[in-house]
């Protein structure tokens, strides 16, 4: 649950003015953590075999919310 706060309050001061808030839901499922914007799964850990990085995450968010926004540093790509 700690990991799962800390990429809310990330999320949420990242997307102030592009989201109306962020939910955490604990699963019945151990493990299980899912990223979802309107019931569409942005990232899923069992799919992906792991958990997101925050860059990755506010990367994925921004695409639905708000796809023109800047995220500064977290835009570079690393290869």
């Amino acid at each position: 649950m700690l990991r799962a706060a800390y990429m809310a309050q990330e999320l949420l001061s990242t997307f102030s003015d592009d989201v109306h808030g962020v939910l955490l839901q604990p699963s019945e499922v151990s493990g299980r953590y899912t990223i979802r914007i309107d019931n569409v799964d942005l990232f899923d850990r069992k799919r992906e075999g792991r958990f997101p990085e925050i860059k990755e995450l506010k990367q994925l968010v921004r695409d639905v919310v708000a796809p023109d926004k800047s995220l500064g540093h977290s835009d570079k790509k690393t290869d």
